[in-house]
């Protein structure tokens, strides 16, 4: 029986060699696998010696041979194959263990002079492909968390099994798909394509367990992009149940929001800032000038709605925060960047079910997928495009400074808000936010409604244009001082007659911020 290894990762490929020498095994390799091996002591025949040709054009041509390829190809249960084996003295291979270079996932990869055209590796795809195509002959094997179990099995029955053959063939060929979407990727980074002319998706399952999805009727799993560090992926928990689907879902909502509203979107300098999602959409949001306060004004936004809710705070949770923290409602999750010494005592003694995740801050998807019967709707990722310097007063009268904060707040607010919304800020509080409405009338009587009051002199958002005034006299009449909107209606020039007519100030963005 023959081994052929040729491995990037080589984690416990030593003790994999061992193992199979010990079962009376021949072991072929190559370059820095080889060198490896026999540095452990393990007799390994070089790859020159089955082909009598050396490694050539800078090590591009090592394995690219037919005494390599039909040793790997060949069907064993074919005459004609194996009088060709014999006919051009080619030796059976059993087993190749071979994984490929990460490609992408390492800004450095590209140092020392190499380039990425020098990266894409052709031999090593190609070995492990070759292996998975007859696998019924052969076994391929690419994860080293398969070692342990695949020597298990030839010590056991002296060769692998079907089952295991064809298992292990399916995640070779996942492997060279990867590979093969990372260097793709590549190309389009390099082009600048966001939408390239095909998409590759390639991702693995995390080990993680989602009990359902959105209902206990619904299988779901989470998997991670490969190359990808999500915030998820190093995040801690400190005690209560592991995180559902819509845990998930909701708390990176809720982190990216929090993280985005300290900084107007890295527009300004991080204020504390407090995001508390329900059901994907804000139901309270807040920046102050400190954490407690952020939170504690988050929270006064809509009590009822907080209640079983995803709260993120963008800076570490101190004494002062974690003692409003506690007077509150029950939350399914609090995620944060760090928690202060006790403070997680503190929240398991009076919220023993909810979860306390810590986390690196979020980083955008470059690009946002969601799926359609048959395919897939590609867009860039959400985000606010404008600063309030360059939106347009309409009004006779202007926002003064603070209104114009409040308004910028609000329409930040609205576009993370599902459309249509209409959300009342006022001194960097969300006093009102109206969500998923079929019409912006309703949006708008569901904000002021929570608001109750608290709005007035504030601002008030629409993620997109009014299209009659009887919107603007709705936000006129919560109290607020500053209308932010797109604009863009065929009516624009009715609904600024009737602001100046209520003495409002209006704001056009330039941007509509739907989000479905």
């Amino acid at each position: 029986m023959r081994a052929l290894i040729s491995v990037y990762d080589k984690t416990g490929v030593v003790e994999l060699a061992r193992g199979l020498a010990d079962l009376g095994w021949d072991l072929v390799s190559s370059g820095g696998t080889a060198s490896t091996l026999r540095d452990a002591g393990l007799r390994v025949a070089d790859t020159a010696e089955l082909t009598g040709f050396p490694a050539i054009l800078g090590h591009r041509v090592v394995t690219l041979h037919p005494k390599i390829h039909g040793g790997i190809l060949a069907d064993r249960h074919n005459p004609h194959h194996v009088a060709e084996l014999e006919q051009y003295g080619i030796d059976a291979i059993d087993l190749v263990v071979g994984n490929l270079y990460p490609f992408g996932a390492d800004e450095q990869e590209f140092a020392h002079g190499a380039t990425p055209e020098d990266l894409i590796d052709i031999g090593g795809p190609t070995l492990v492909r070759a292996a998975a195509k007859n696998h019924t002959h052969v076994g391929v094997v690419v994860n080293p968390s398969d070692y342990g179990t695949v020597l298990d099995e030839i010590r056991e029955q002296g060769e692998l099994t079907a089952d295991t053959r064809r298992r292990l063939a399916r995640a070779a060929f996942a492997h060279t798909a990867a590979y093969d979407a990372a260097v793709t990727a590549w190309f389009d980074q390099v082009e600048g394509d966001l939408l390239p002319p095909t998409l590759h998706v390639a991702a693995t399952r995390e080990d993680r367990t989602l009990r359902y999805g959105e209902n206990p009727h619904q299988r779901a799993a989470l998997y991670r992009d490969h190359g990808a560090s999500p915030w998820w992926a190093t995040a801690v928990q400190h005690g209560g149940v592991a995180l559902s689907y819509l845990n998930l879902f909701d708390a990176d909502a809720a982190w990216l929001l929090a993280h985005d509203l300290g900084t107007q979107g890295g527009t300004v300098p991080e204020r504390p800032a407090v995001a508390i999602i329900k059901h994907a959409n804000p139901c309270g949001a807040a920046v102050a000038d400190t954490l407690a306060d952020a939170y504690r004004l988050a929270f006064e936004c809509d009590p009822r709605s907080a209640f079983g809710g995803i709260v993120a705070l963008n800076q570490p949770i101190d004494d002062d925060t974690v003692a409003e923290m506690v007077a509150a409602a029950q939350a399914d999750l609090v995620i944060a960047p760090g928690y202060a010494p006790g403070v997680i005592e503190q929240l398991q003694a009076k919220r023993k079910n909810t979860r306390l995740i810590e986390a690196e801050p979020p980083v955008p998807n470059p690009r946002h997928l969601r799926p359609v019967t048959g395919g897939w709707l590609v867009q860039e990722p959400h985000r606010v495009v404008t600063t309030p310097d360059q939106w347009t007063v309409v009004t006779e009268r202007r926002p003064t400074g603070a209104e114009l904060a409040d308004a910028a707040l609000a329409f930040r607010i609205c576009a993370a808000t599902s459309s249509n919304s209409i959300v009342l800020v006022k001194d960097g509080v969300a006093w009102g936010i109206g969500a998923g409405q079929q019409n912006r009338v309703e949006a708008g009587e569901i904000a002021a409604s929570k608001a109750a009051g608290r709005a007035e002199g504030g601002a008030c958002a629409s993620d997109a244009f009014y299209p009659f005034p009887d919107g603007i006299e709705a936000a006129a009449g919560a109290g607020v001082a500053v209308i932010v909107q797109p604009g863009g209606s065929v009516r624009d020039d009715e609904n600024v007659a009737k602001a100046n007519e209520l003495g409002v100030a209006m704001v056009f963005t330039g941007e509509r911020q739907f989000k479905h």
